[in-house]
């Protein structure tokens, strides 16, 4: 019996874990406008090489948005899953801090680049480089340049997996989209997730709290809230509790045309628990100017203490009562998201709806679609390679059963 042949465009999480599902059975071809495979992979490894996440379950998929549309390709393929995939692939892994699975100490991101290389290769996978993807033919079969040629590769099915439009460096940036929308595919413009926030910091505050961290903290976005840290940086703010906030403060522009976030600066305690703890300091507040008593009777540090003192009247600062609730909700404007060449991952791409639930294009059933290129968005933490490698896995079975 022939073998049928599969061509996937791109070479990265998505479409490694592809062509590992696929190369048992038939003829696999990787294509690569670069001169090697997975260059995003190994820059993104560079940040924090979190391969997945130890949640499951209803837990792992909350994670994603939209939740219903990732749900099958999760329950085919976990966290579990990825583990027990990269033990067969001889990458030990353990969990870290808030349920982050990693690779070994020691074991590089080209290591497990080369590790699952070597075992779609031995089964007959086979690497295309240079050949860039430009355009569709009139049979809807996609063209690619090779060294100012353009050249069709026949196959039975072809798999996408081109990226979003993060880390434009690595040659991920999105302009794709232009060449599915003259077949007549919806695309969603492109947005930055996982990301910093513009904010408008007078210059003595940046001068005085650049580079600083702001622990221990809790933040809201209208009915999103979460608990973290966040880094005051020269533009704005970044950091663990800004980035999940992002799909929110996303959200709140799109809505209203602006953003803001609430601090509580004492998540331990009520309102209550602090107007309490004031008292004793009160004949100081007016003596120091607040500063000191607050400083001592509330344990603060001194990006609390500039925070409040910028974000509040003078009046209101020395009003123990309003410096109350100003500690438990301290409101910063956000002039909008960092652009998408600082992004960790990008909203936007295929529209959903031209998808159908085997992840192939429902107007072209020999084309499938996976990874960042579809529109869905997850926080960092593991998540976004688990996405990749769920809807390439899922993808690929689905070929398996349609075609073999």
């Amino acid at each position: 019996m022939t073998r049928k042949k599969i061509i996937i465009i791109g070479t990265g999480p998505a479409a490694l874990i592809a062509a590992d599902v696929l190369a048992d059975t038939c003829e696999v071809q990787l294509i690569e406008k670069g001169e090697a495979p997975g260059k995003k992979f190994l820059v993104a490894g560079k940040g924090g090489f979190n391969l997945t996440n130890s949640l499951t379950g209803e837990a792992l998929q909350s994670k994603y948005s939209p939740k219903s549309f990732f749900k099958p390709f999760l329950e085919e393929f976990d966290s579990i899953d990825v583990g027990q995939w990269l033990s067969e692939l001889g990458i030990p892994t353990y969990e870290g801090s808030s349920g982050r699975i990693f690779p070994e100490e020691g074991i590089k991101p080209i290591t497990v680049l080369q590790k699952i290389r070597e075992k779609i290769e031995k089964k007959g996978a086979t690497f295309l480089f240079n050949h860039e993807f430009v355009f569709f033919n009139e049979n809807h079969l996609p063209v690619f340049k090779k060294e100012g040629n353009e050249v069709v590769l026949n196959a039975d099915h072809y798999i996408f997996a081109l990226g979003g439009a993060s880390w434009p460096v690595t040659g991920s940036t999105g302009t794709w989209t232009k060449a599915f929308e003259t077949i007549g595919i919806k695309t969603i413009p492109f947005q930055s997730s996982n990301c910093g926030v513009n904010v408008d910091w007078p210059i003595e505050l940046k001068e005085k709290l650049q580079g600083l961290p702001l622990k221990n903290i809790s933040l809201r976005v209208n009915d999103f809230t979460i608990r973290g840290e966040v880094l005051i940086s020269e533009y704005g703010l970044e950091g663990n509790a800004i980035y999940p906030a992002v799909p929110a403060i996303r959200k709140a522009f799109a809505e209203t045309g602006k953003a803001e976030i609430h601090f509580d600066m004492k998540p331990d305690n009520s309102i209550a628990q602090l107007s309490e703890k004031i008292k004793e300091f009160e004949k100081l507040i007016y003596k120091s100017h607040g500063t000191n008593a607050y400083k001592e009777a509330f344990n603060l540090d001194k990006v609390r203490l500039v925070l409040l003192k910028t974000y509040t009247s003078k009046e209101e600062f020395l009003d123990t009562a309003i410096f109350v609730q100003k500690l438990k909700d301290l409101v910063i404007p956000v002039n909008g998201l960092r652009k998408i060449e600082e992004a960790i991952s990008t909203i936007g791409g295929i529209a959903l709806e031209e998808v159908a639930e085997d992840l192939s294009l429902k107007k072209y059933p020999h084309l499938s679609v996976i990874g960042e290129m579809l529109d869905w968005d997850a926080p960092t933490g593991g998540f976004l390679l688990q996405g990749c490698f769920s809807t390439g896995y899922f993808a690929a079975n689905s070929i398996l059963e349609k075609l073999v």
